[in-house]
């Protein structure tokens, strides 16, 4: 029960956390010139993203985006959350995806409300930089590589078992 909590806790935190800078970036950033910091390593400027990663599907129709943006991520941010509790996914995989869902989810709250996704960070030195993202993007990505290092390690886990001997391989 503790543990359901701290994820409950992590999901709302990190919609809060995603929801805040949003609304700060919007009020600072939009309609001025972006900003450099750390010897322009990070860049603050205001993006409405109406594509996907790296604004990918921006120029579809709008019709389209609404449908595979919102219609799409909705149906599977909510088959992925059904997922994990039906799995009782526990531990780092409970993480991985919460992190995922509650950025996805935020994410998805921007995307039903205003059609689009507010970006605000750039970082990057020299030519070599990210595209412009916020913090749901960050939540999601950290979720992903949470539940891809789980999921290598129990293949690695299992490996092991069958070569030594102590699983049925």
């Amino acid at each position: 029960m503790a543990g359901q909590f701290v994820l409950v806790l992590a999901v709302l935190g990190t919609i809060g956390c995603d929801r805040v800078t949003k609304h700060v970036a919007a009020g600072a950033l939009a309609g001025v010139p972006g900003r450099s910091y750390l010897g322009d390593t990070i860049r603050l400027g205001y993006v409405e993203n109406r594509g996907g990663f790296l604004s990918v599907g921006a120029s579809l129709p709008p019709a389209v985006r609404t449908l595979v943006f919102t219609v799409g991520n909705g149906v599977m941010l909510a088959v992925l959350l059904v997922a994990a509790i039906r799995q009782s996914w526990r531990g780092w995989a409970a993480v991985g995806v919460a992190l995922f869902i509650a950025g996805g989810a935020s994410n998805w709250i921007d995307r039903a409300a205003r059609g689009s996704v507010v970006d605000f960070l750039n970082v990057g030195i020299g030519p070599v930089r990210t595209g412009v993202f916020n913090v749901a993007d960050m939540a999601i990505l950290l979720g992903a590589a949470i539940l891809v290092f789980v999921g290598f390690r129990s293949m690695s886990e299992g490996s092991d078992k069958a070569t030594n001997g102590d699983g049925a391989a």
